[in-house]
């Protein structure tokens, strides 16, 4: 019997689903992933301030940013967009920011070819205080289809406490249920903050998985906020060499939405892109996208950067060389290239120089290479200019948390 008859008849047959493995419990509709999503999410930057008329805007101009041809098509809606339930409890979006509703904005979001995305939570209530969709899951689902929804971020808070708290991977099964009962293939984003371990059972639910607590628009800080903490660039980089093996396509490790234009320098901008791209990690903007500088435009849509995180094999970068200030981060390429991300973490000019002598070892076993063995180009992925070859070592001066990035093609 395939798993989901078998979970059809258990259900007709009113069996407790707690008996069944987690596995089968979800039906997650599979494809929808195959390289890390991208697009724009409303939180980073505005918060609770949303309307329609911002989401609008900004749909037009990723367009004519050139962000959405560039592969940034999901526009989603964060909290705060909700109004109440009606006498039915179908969810309604607030009446004051979104007069003209859900399924008008999806289309005028899909028209300029882009995917609506919109958010909700396994709780009661969601982070802000608006209508979770606990116990509504088979409902909203049907609804968000309804209104043409695309995508949907699935927070975790209002979840219970102690021994009354949701055991999350059933909570992030039901609503995989739910969205593939709905019948319109809609990407499912798990958001519960890397506590339980999504890398481990997430694939079976949704196509990718929060790997920490929340970013913040700083390089090397951790703010605490209670009973939780927000950080920054390099904290949660730090965090994310350890489960890189499970990752790939159509199930991501997510290590947050992008801080890229929120960042205090442009160096920093740069390197925040230029890690995310290494780690294959979605690509989820967070600024303001209509008034977006063109140097940061030219840093999110540089083509060969987009190559190096959207790459069919989807295997994330590891840490090859490491000093106090200075990292080199390896990421295996399906074409047999390897791209490499030099990062200076300090606050100060770094020369570095790169010998390739050195084996470079995957400690996943996904793909070893001995740079010594044959001679490769060196390409520079920000400007696209060859940059010499293995034969000699790689001479850097490094700007403070800078970030150089290389394909090393074989010759």
């Amino acid at each position: 019997m395939t798993t989901r008859l078998f979970v059809k008849a258990a259900l007709l047959a009113g069996a407790a689903l707690t008996l069944l493995p987690q596995a089968a419990l979800a039906q997650k509709v599979e494809g929808l992933a195959l390289t890390p999503p991208m697009g724009w999410n409303s939180w980073n930057h505005y918060g609770c301030n949303i309307d329609e008329a911002l989401i609008r805007q900004t749909a037009d101009a990723l367009v004519s940013s050139g962000l959405r041809d560039a592969g940034y098509v999901y526009v989603t809606l964060d909290d705060c967009w909700h109004g109440t339930r009606d006498e039915q409890g179908n969810i309604r979006p607030d009446p004051d920011r979104f007069p003209s509703g859900m399924a008008a904005l999806g289309d005028y979001i899909h028209a300029r070819g882009l995917k609506f995305g919109i958010y909700s939570d396994a709780g009661s209530m969601t982070c802000a205080g608006r209508p979770g969709s606990q116990g509504y899951e088979f409902q909203d689902a049907r609804t968000w289809a309804s209104w043409g929804v695309d995508y949907v971020k699935y927070d975790w808070c209002n979840t219970g406490e102690g021994a009354d708290r949701r055991n999350p991977r059933e909570a992030y099964a039901t609503i995989s249920r739910a969205l593939a009962a709905s019948g319109r293939p809609m990407v499912l984003s798990i958001c519960e903050w890397g506590d339980n371990q999504p890398w481990l059972w997430g694939r079976a639910s949704g196509h990718l998985w929060r790997t920490t607590g929340d970013i913040t628009n700083c390089w090397d800080c951790v703010i605490g906020h209670g009973n939780w903490q927000s950080r920054g660039i390099l904290p949660i980089l730090d965090q994310q060499e350890a489960i890189r093996a499970h990752s790939g396509p159509d199930g991501w490790n997510d290590p947050d939405m992008m801080e890229v234009g929120n960042l205090p320098t442009l160096a920093e901008n740069r390197s925040h892109f230029a890690l995310w791209a290494m780690l294959s990690a979605p690509l989820i903007l967070g600024t303001d996208v209509p008034a977006m500088r063109p140097e940061i435009a030219a840093i999110l849509t540089n083509p060969r950067l987009l190559a190096i995180d959207q790459d069919a094999d989807g295997i994330a970068a590891f840490r090859w060389i490491r000093t106090p200030e200075v990292e080199v981060w390896a990421k295996p390429l399906a074409d047999g290239d390897w791209a490499l991300a030099v990062l200076n973490r300090s606050g100060q000019p770094q020369a570095f120089a790169i010998d390739w002598s050195q084996q470079l070892q995957d400690g996943t076993n996904q793909r070893d290479g001995q740079l010594a063995s044959t001679t490769w180009a060196i390409e520079d992925s920000w400007t696209g200019r060859a940059a010499g070859t293995t034969a000699q070592p790689l001479d850097l001066r490094l700007e403070p948390r800078d970030t150089a990035v290389f394909r090393l093609r074989q010759r």
